[in-house]
C-alpha cells in the first residue's frame, strides 16, 4: 500500500490537474509532499522503531497513514491535498522504516527469510507500475479521490491483522540522546527547501534571488547534517559506512534507475492522457507489460543472470535497457500510438527495472556489516525516495522551461508539452549513463561481510539489558 501509493496518484494527475486547478510547477507537489517526508524520516523511524518496539512503530506508521489517506480523498482544494499528501509521506515512513527489521525477526531460517526478502525486493520494484494501473482503474470508474479512500479499508484491516500476527517484542528501551531528532529535522527540512527551490525555477529562473536564497539555506541545513553525524556520539546516519564502495555506489547509481523510471511514470502518464488523450483506465492498462515484466524479470530472470555474469554486470544490462527504453519516448510525436511509441518501451523499461533494482539491492546490503545491515537498509529506502523527488523535481522544471520556450517560438500547445517530456527523457537518459560509468568504476561484486561474533555479543547484551529496562 506504501509503495503503491508513491505512484498511483501519476495515472490521476492530468484529472488532478483540472479538478483543482494545479499549474504544471505545483502539480509536482503532489508525489513531492509525499516523496520527500517519507525519504527523510525513514532513518529515524527505523531507530526509534529499534527503541519503542517495531511493531508498535508499524501500528502507529499505518495509523496515520490510513487517517491521512481518508483526508486526501476529501480534498476540495490543493493546500488540503498537500498537506494531507505531507501527513501521508510521515506515516508510511513510520510504517515502512522497520517492516524489513520485523522480516528479519520473524522469519530465522535462511531459506524462509531469503524468501520473505525476495517478495520485499519484488513489491519494492514492482510496486509502483502496479499504482499507475490502480489509480486509472478507481479514476476512471469512480473519481481521483477513491485512489486514496481505497486506502482507508486496506489500513484498517492492516492495521487489526498486525496485532493478531506480529509478535510484540520489546524494543530497546528510550534512552537519553539515542535518537538524533535534530539531524532528521536537518535532513527532512534540507530536502523540503532544496526540491521547493528546484520547482521554483520554473517561474523565478535559476539566477533569481529566491531560488539562490533557498540553495543557500537548504546547502547550510546539508552539511549541518553531515558535520552533526561525524561529531555526536549516536549519529542518524553513521558516516562510517560510506567507506564501503558498494554501499556509496550502490546508493549513487540508485539515482540512474530512479530517473529514468519516474521519467516514464510522471511524463509517460502524461504523455499518454494529456497528449494521447487516454482515460485513466487506458493509461493503467498501458503500464501493464511493464509492470509483468518487472515482476517477472526480478523474480525468474535476475537471480540466474546475477550468478552467471555477477550484480554489478546484471545492473549495468539492466541500465542499459532502462536508457534504451527511456530514449525510445523521446521520438514519441504528438499523433504517435500505443503499439509504436509506447509498448517497445515499456518492455525495455520492465526488463531493465526488473533486473536492477534486485541487483542494487544486494550490491548496497554485500556491501555493509551485519551490524550496520539495518543502517543499509535505510539508507536504501531513503535514496529512494528522496532520490526520486529530486530527480523528478529537476526533470519538470526543465520540462516546463522547454515548454514555454517552444510556446513563445510558436509551436502549438501539444507540440510544446511533447518538446518538455523529450527534454526530461533525454535529461533523465543521461543521469542513467553516468550510473553505468559509476556502477564500472566504484561497484564490485563480493561476498557479504561475515559476522563479528564479539560485536554480535555486544548487541545481544544491549538488546537483553534494554528488555529488562523495557519491562
Amino acid at each position: 500500500m506504501i509503495v503503491l501509493d508513491g505512484t498511483i496518484v501519476n495515472t490521476a494527475l492530468p484529472v488532478l490537474k483540472d479538478s483543482l486547478d494545479f499549474s504544471d510547477g505545483n502539480l509536482t507537489w503532489v508525489l513531492n509532499a509525499y516523496l520527500i517526508p517519507f525519504g527523510g524520516l525513514l532513518m529515524l523511524s527505523g531507530r526509534i522503531g529499534d527503541l519503542i518496539g517495531q511493531r508498535r512503530m508499524f501500528l502507529w506508521g499505518m495509523s496515520l497513514f490510513t487517517f491521512a489517506s481518508l483526508l486526501c480523498g476529501l480534498a476540495e482544494s490543493q493546500e488540503v491535498l498537500i498537506a494531507a499528501r505531507f501527513l501521508q509521506g510521515v506515516g508510511g515512513a513510520l510504517g515502512s522504516s522497520v517492516i524489513l527489521g520485523m522480516i528479519i525477526t520473524m522469519y530465522k531460517e535462511p531459506r524462509e527469510q531469503g524468501e520473505a526478502i525476495g517478495v520485499y525486493s519484488f513489491v519494492a520494484s514492482a510496486g509502483g507500475s502496479l499504482g499507475l494501473l490502480l489509480g486509472g482503474v478507481l479514476t476512471d470508474i469512480l473519481s481521483w479521490h477513491w485512489i486514496f479512500i481505497v486506502n482507508v479499508p486496506i489500513g484498517i484491516a492492516t492495521v487489526g491483522l498486525a496485532k493478531r500476527l506480529v509478535p510484540d517484542r520489546p524494543g530497546l528501551g528510550l534512552k537519553e540522546n539515542k535518537v538524533d531528532v535534530p539531524g532528521a529535522l536537518m535532513l527532512t527540512g534540507g530536502l523540503m527547501i532544496a526540491v521547493y527551490a528546484i520547482v521554483g525555477v520554473e517561474k523565478e529562473g535559476w539566477g533569481s534571488a529566491q531560488t539562490l536564497g533557498l540553495a543557500a539555506v537548504a546547502l547550510v541545513l546539508l552539511t549541518g547534517f553531515v558535520v552533526r553525524q561525524a561529531r555526536i556520539a549516536h549519529p542518524l546516519l553513521p558516516l562510517r559506512i560510506f567507506r564501503s564502495r558498494n554501499v556509496t555506489g550502490a546508493n549513487l547509481v540508485l539515482l540512474g534507475v530512479l530517473s529514468g523510471m519516474f521519467s516514464v511514470f510522471f511524463f509517460g502518464a502524461r504523455y499518454a492522457g494529456e497528449i494521447l488523450g487516454y482515460s485513466p483506465i487506458e493509461i493503467g492498462l498501458a503500464f501493464l507489460p511493464m509492470t509483468l515484466l518487472i515482476g517477472g524479470a526480478s523474480t525468474r530472470a535476475a537471480q540466474p543472470v546475477a550468478q552467471r555474469f555477477g550484480q554489478r554486470y546484471t545492473l549495468i544490462i539492466g541500465l542499459t535497457l532502462i536508457i534504451a527504453g527511456v530514449l525510445l519516448l523521446t521520438q514519441a510525436p504528438v499523433d504517435g500510438s500505443y503499439v509504436v511509441n509506447m509498448l517497445p518501451s515499456m518492455v525495455l523499461l520492465g526488463f531493465g527495472a526488473g533486473l536492477s533494482f534486485p541487483s542494487i539491492m544486494g550490491l548496497a546490503m554485500s556491501g555493509s556489516t551485519p551490524q550496520d545491515s539495518g543502517i543499509a537498509s535505510g539508507l536504501v529506502n531513503t535514496s529512494m525516495q528522496v532520490g526520486g523527488a529530486i530527480a523528478l523535481s529537476v526533470l519538470a522544471t526543465f520540462a516546463a522551461e522547454r515548454t514555454s520556450s517552444q510556446r513563445e517560438g510558436g509551436a502549438s500547445p501539444l507540440e510544446a508539452l511533447n518538446a518538455g517530456f523529450h527534454v526530461a527523457y533525454l535529461i533523465a537518459a543521461g543521469i542513467a549513463a553516468l550510473a553505468i560509468v559509476a556502477a564500472a568504476l566504484v561497484l564490485r561484486d563480493e561476498p557479504a561481510p561475515e559476522w563479528d561474533s564479539e560485536a554480535a555479543g555486544e548487541l545481544a547484551e544491549d538488546e537483553a539489558a534494554g528488555a529488562r529496562a523495557y519491562a
